[in-house]
């Protein structure tokens, strides 16, 4: 990503709206002089009109011309700076969804001294101009990629400044606090103490506490925004593919007799209830000298420790008490997590002519008990998957969700332990100074109080073009 544009004054454009065809496409432009271009190829369909005394947030109707000949009529509607999502002068072209017509007016305009925009270079104006901070700015294309109730609510959250107000209240106390520190280092010959140990001490405990509890927030936030991957496990031809096919209500996997179909792992996602699980069919695990299918059964370990939950599936016609605790078992020794959460499903019960003997150990188990070639019981496995996500009512409550967020909260956390540390171990208070000051550093990396070149270009170059 080119940072040159972080003092850039230039006028930027581009599509805001998703490439290729549709009914309507906006074309947005950012800078001070973005009414005067826009002025140049614009004709109001009222002459009387003039583009650059229009008032804020106003369409107007009219038409833009290309060597004389009409390209297009266009809704344009100016947002004056500062009450713009840039902070800047903002003008927005809603003309017709025709790739060409959007190609042809992105050309005029930078023939007219524009330029096109580097990804995310809006809202990144927007953070430069104060309109929001960092952590409200990654909220912005969180929102935009949110597919689901839960990761939804988690970006308006942040975009609202929850997390923001957190973070600033921890700051604060912890300037307070420094500014005692920092004072005492002026009068260091006369030993003087200005901040009372004790009550530092107890507030340090406070941070951290909170600091932890935000730091906790993680794992739920990560689910919420990425969902939940759930690994379907299970013997080769019990019905793994099939289950997946009636999970998403969709032919997604190849379903056949044949052993060994699944070689490599396939993934799909479905909404439950505002809840994303992200589905992983994998390679029946079973012994054979094939080397692609053993490939397959390799990543199905894999697959299921990165998942939150395994389905471990079986025939319950053929399976034995003996083979499924076996599996298990040999399941549960490959799991870098012991306490992962396993669920038995057992399969085919369409074709059961009578109570399997192993059904009491399979209660037990608290197994499921589903028909995938029927659409039988499907119900069940949802409505467990649903019980394990445990995503509560979060209401108001802040959830940490970015990783980068939680790395941050991870070195504030350390260099909390290190000042509580310093003052049990009597260590001067300028080296003290230090640790507080690289608590604040971490913190205000979160909000963009502290920044760098590399971090902003890291995070905007993710952004979509346009916004």
């Amino acid at each position: 990503m080119n940072i040159d544009f972080l003092s850039s004054t230039d006028t930027i454009c581009a599509l805001s709206t998703p490439a290729g065809m549709g009914a309507i496409a906006i074309i947005r432009l950012s800078g001070n002089n973005c009414v005067e271009i826009a002025q140049s190829i614009f004709r109001p369909k009222n002459p009387e009109i003039k583009l650059l005394s229009v008032e804020s947030h106003k369409a107007t109707y009219g038409n833009i011309e290309t060597d004389g000949n009409l390209l297009d009529e266009v809704l344009l509607t100016i947002f004056r700076k500062p009450h713009s999502y840039t902070g800047e002068n903002v003008v927005e072209i809603s003309c017709h969804g025709s790739v060409f017509v959007q190609q042809k007016i992105l050309e005029l305009l930078l023939s007219q001294d524009a330029r096109l925009a580097e990804p995310g270079e809006f809202t990144m104006r927007a953070f430069m101009n104060g309109k929001f901070d960092l952590s409200q700015a990654e909220a912005v294309a969180d929102l935009i990629a949110s597919n689901s109730e839960a990761s939804h609510r988690l970006a308006i959250n942040q975009m609202r400044g929850g997390f923001s107000r957190k973070i600033g209240e921890l700051r604060a106390r912890l300037v307070d606090f420094a500014s005692l520190i920092e004072l005492e280092l002026d009068f260091a010959e006369e030993d003087v103490e200005f901040a009372d140990r004790t009550a530092l001490f107890e507030l340090l405990e406070k941070i951290k506490t909170e600091i932890l509890s935000l730091k906790a927030s993680f794992t739920l936030g990560n689910v919420m925004k990425h969902g939940i991957p759930v690994a379907i496990a299970g013997k080769t031809n019990v019905g793994k593919s099939t289950l997946l096919n009636a999970l998403l209500n969709e032919e997604r996997a190849i379903v056949s007799e044949i052993p060994g179909t699944t070689r490599d792992a396939i993934e799909d996602t479905i909404n439950i209830q505002g809840i994303t699980f992200r589905f992983i069919d994998t390679a029946g695990l079973r012994h054979t000298g094939d080397i692609i299918e053993n490939i397959g059964i390799e990543r199905t370990f894999e697959k299921m420790n990165q998942a939150s939950v395994v389905l471990y599936v079986f025939d319950i016609t053929t399976a034995s008490e003996k083979e499924i605790d076996d599996a298990i078992a040999d399941i549960r020794v490959q799991l870098e997590d012991p306490d992962k959460q396993i669920i038995p499903v057992a399969n085919k019960t369409d074709l059961l002519l009578r109570a399997p003997h192993s059904f009491k150990r399979l209660v037990e188990l608290d197994t499921l008990f589903i028909s995938a070639k029927r659409n039988e019981n499907i119900n069940l496995i949802t409505d467990r998957l649903l019980s394990t996500a445990q995503t509560g009512e979060t209401g108001d409550k802040t959830i940490v969700y970015s990783l980068r967020h939680f790395e941050a909260l991870t070195r504030a956390a350390l260099s909390i332990e290190s000042i509580e540390k310093g003052f049990a171990d009597n260590i001067p208070s300028d080296l003290i100074a230090i640790d507080i000051r690289q608590a604040l550093h971490h913190l205000g990396t979160i909000t963009g109080e502290v920044t760098t070149d590399e971090l902003l270009g890291n995070i905007f170059g993710k952004f979509c073009i346009g916004k």
